[in-house]
């Protein structure tokens, strides 16, 4: 049985929980999937200054801990190739492993993000991945990450998800953030389209890195 740690970059605990219940599906696969948050961080990773303010809580939340595989569960993937770095397992993004399962499951892929700020930091990571060709679009739902927190959003999302695949030719939607894949379920079902939980992806990615035993740098 694997140790799997989900690293919340943020402090927010309803996050964290938010996070477990849509780790659901993976009960009973044999392994074990811890999820923490960073105490100290920001309750939202929702700007520039977020992402770079949390890379040093991550860096040395991974040397601290110990799993046999390693997420990093925030969309913005916070300084994942310093992160890895310091990590001797794996160490999966959620953006990276939401990106490369829609890559498999359709020709385009549409993003629900929070904010604009999250919007311009996902073309640059796209850019820098270089499948920015395969995004369809990228909208918001103009909330901060305590909003979201504190009610039901399934109609924005659901409004924003329809008009990712009606407008802008998505065949994909990917949930950008790791506190809306409560809402999965009910919005695959009203799309028609396969949704992307990023947590979820990363979760994936991370049990098969650990069941194949890959190492994380080198020593």
């Amino acid at each position: 049985m694997a140790d799997i740690l989900v690293i919340n970059p943020n402090s927010s605990k309803a996050v964290t929980r938010s996070m477990e219940a849509c780790l659901a599906p993976f009960d009973g696969n044999g392994h074990s999937i811890r999820c923490i948050e960073l105490a100290g961080a920001p309750v939202g990773i929702e700007t520039d200054d977020h992402v770079q303010a949390v890379i040093p809580l991550l860096i040395a939340a991974v040397e601290r801990e110990r799993a046999d595989a390693i997420v990093v569960s925030c969309f913005s993937d916070p300084g994942i190739s310093a992160v890895r770095a310091a990590s001797r397992v794996p160490v999966t993004g959620i953006a990276e492993a939401a990106y490369l399962t829609a890559l498999g499951l359709g020709s385009r892929f549409g993003i629900v993000s929070l904010g604009q700020s999250s919007i311009d930091r996902h073309r640059r990571y796209l850019e820098k991945l270089k499948i920015e060709g395969r995004l369809a679009g990228d909208r918001s739902i103009d909330m901060t990450v305590a909003e979201l927190m504190a009610r039901d959003v399934v109609q924005p999302v659901t409004s924003i998800g329809s008009k990712l695949r009606d407008e802008d030719g998505a065949d994909v939607v990917i949930l950008g953030c790791a506190g809306l894949g409560t809402y999965r379920q009910a919005l695959q079902a009203k799309l028609g389209l396969p949704v992307v939980d990023p947590v979820q992806a990363g979760v994936a990615i991370a049990c098969m890195n650990a069941e194949l035993a890959y190492s994380g740098r080198r020593t």
